[in-house]
């Protein structure tokens, strides 16, 4: 530690990273940012790098957005706390339920907000619940989620989250929460399974899973169009087609956790859209406010809005809320995101872009590190194999994901990795330029990654 700066001796001794091997920190220290400009980011050494993962898949617009910086400003001088509480409002808070009215990709009766991906899922469980109760149907509270799934980490959504390390020792998952297949058919399809076959034994097993708890029991299904923390998993042809008619077969809600590919990052608004799936409600949050206020949402279809209602009639009020629901600085900043989205054609400037985008990530397929490419719009990641014939994977203790994201900031491009898969999702306004700056980046990476596996003898056994 004698080599860390002060201010690293500082960040050690003071504060918890997420997502982070604590004990290890302790001996590497933090990066240090202090700006961010467009798509780039600048360390406290002076350092650029390209934010190749949009911060936490969030960063939309990128960064030092004056026109957002000042309307959070004026907003904050305007009116820069009121609660929505007992009947209270506000301007902001009407007008963005309007337009997230507007542009939602499922029936929206009303809106609700919270201030993250993970409450904005959680109330997504807590409303299923109320719904049933108030149908009449107490029994009716099971959620089922997917294996490699990412929905938040509370202790519900942890418990939604079908990834391992989310629920290790934290007495995780609830009761109430099941887990069905992940539908990712380069690594779980069968030998002469076409993708739409896949999709039906995926089908299958959700059926089944329902069948097996009785369907009396089953009240909820929660799905990412991609699965973006799961490695960034693309849903085989015709699958939520197939989910959408098991669940409606079996009256079960089916809630689109829209957090990481709602607002443009698949091509279209919605990942819903992209895949026209047939969904109850939608969560929302990141890119809503391209990741400069915190703030979250989702939508009230009007068979649950009518069972808050009865609730209201039988309890006296609608007993559920945060401090900082409908912040009047976090709608002020969304109204604005929103607002250049549609008016600079972000969408379509994101969906031609991503040609750029998708042709250079598949290209990255043939590197002999590489199993597969995948992605959609501007989102994707490529998994580090250990055998590309057998697509068999690298020993877990080696790292090898790790080691890939560290060689690519030693180049100056930030990525994350999902076990030994490498994800990548700039900011939607990223340029051609940049997009082949930062695979270039990518591809110079990838060829010292391989030149470590070979010298640790990583591809043996």
């Amino acid at each position: 530690m004698s080599k860390l700066s002060n201010m690293a001796h500082r960040d050690i001794e003071t504060v918890i990273h997420p997502y982070t091997n604590l004990a290890r920190h302790r001996e590497v220290g933090p990066v240090i940012f202090n700006e961010g400009r467009g798509v780039y980011l600048y360390d406290d050494k002076g350092r650029r790098y390209i934010e190749g993962l949009a911060g936490l898949w969030c960063t939309a617009l990128g960064y030092g957005n004056a026109e957002i910086a000042d309307t959070a400003a004026a907003a904050m001088k305007k009116l820069s706390f009121t609660h929505v509480f007992g009947g209270k409002s506000h301007d902001g808070v009407i007008e963005l339920s309007e337009k997230l009215k507007e542009i939602s990709p499922v029936p929206a009766s009303k809106v609700l907000f919270g201030a993250s991906g993970s409450e904005a899922n959680d109330m997504q469980i807590k409303l299923t619940w109320y719904m049933n109760n108030a149908r009449g149907k107490p029994e009716k509270k099971k959620i089922i989620s997917r294996q490699r799934g990412y929905h938040g980490v509370t202790v519900a959504t942890a418990s939604l989250t079908g990834l391992a390390w989310v629920q290790a020792d934290f007495d995780l998952p609830i009761k109430n929460v099941l887990h069905t297949s992940c539908p990712h058919y380069y690594r779980f399809g069968e030998a002469g399974e076409s993708e739409e076959q896949f999709a039906s034994r995926m089908a299958q097993d959700l059926e089944d899973t329902i069948l097996r708890e009785g369907p009396e029991t089953v009240a909820g299904f929660i799905a990412e169009p991609v699965m973006g923390a799961g490695g960034v998993i693309v849903p085989p042809r015709t699958y939520f087609d197939k989910v959408a008619a098991v669940l409606a077969k079996y009256d079960v809600r089916f809630i689109v956790d829209e957090v990481i590919c709602g607002f443009g990052r698949t091509g279209n608004w919605f990942g819903t859209e992209t895949y026209a799936i047939k969904a109850h409600s939608i969560s929302m949050a990141k890119a809503i406010t391209s990741a400069y206020f915190p703030l979250s949402a989702i939508t009230i279809e009007e068979e649950l809005y009518q069972a808050m209602l009865e609730e209201s009639r039988k309890l006296g009020m609608f007993g559920h809320g945060y401090t900082y629901t409908a912040h009047p600085v976090g709608c002020a900043v969304a109204l604005k995101t929103i607002e250049i989205y549609q008016r600079d054609r972000i969408m379509e400037h994101a969906k031609k872009v991503s040609n750029v985008f998708q042709s250079r990530l598949m290209k990255l397929a043939d590197h002999p590190l590489v199993g597969e490419a995948r992605g959609v719009g501007l989102i994707g990641a490529v998994e580090l194999v250990a055998d590309k014939a057998t697509k068999r994977s690298f020993d877990p203790k080696k790292a090898v994901g790790g080691k890939g994201v560290a060689v690519m900031q030693e180049l100056g491009l930030i990525l994350r990795n999902i076990q030994d898969s490498l994800a990548f999702c700039p900011p939607l306004v990223i340029s051609t330029d940049e997009i082949h700056e930062m695979f270039d980046i990518a591809e110079k990476g990838l060829d010292r990654i391989e030149a470590w596996v070979r010298q640790e003898g990583l591809r043996n056994g």
